[in-house]
């Protein structure tokens, strides 16, 4: 994961979204740990987060009948369709991802 976020990586406001509530969920407060996560100079220049856009919105739900047997969320499908927009790979820790065939590199992180 640190290779991608030397060479540069992206990440969708869904799952931006996601991150930050989770957070939240251990006692976090949302508008300064969203400042404080950006503001720190190696991720704000590694990370860039992308606005979901209706292109996004029509992939993630061109992506449900591919992936309800998998169990896959809102914000997984909208980080395989940045990646598919994009022409990236996807990282995940979810092994499940490896085995379903989207079109969209996927790159494990542990």
């Amino acid at each position: 994961m640190e290779e991608s976020l030397d060479r540069g990586a992206l990440m969708s406001a869904v799952n931006w979204a996601e991150v930050l509530s989770k957070l939240v969920d251990r006692g976090e407060e949302a508008d300064a740990t969203a400042a404080r996560l950006l503001d720190r100079s190696a991720l704000e220049a590694a990370l860039r987060i992308e606005p979901f856009g209706a292109r996004q919105a029509v992939h993630v739900a061109r992506l449900r009948d591919l992936t309800r047997t998998s169990g896959l969320s809102l914000a997984d499908r909208a980080c395989l369709a940045l990646a598919a927009e994009f022409n990236t790979v996807a990282l995940t820790a979810d092994r499940q991802w490896k085995v379903l065939d989207l079109g969209v590199a996927v790159e494990l992180i542990r």
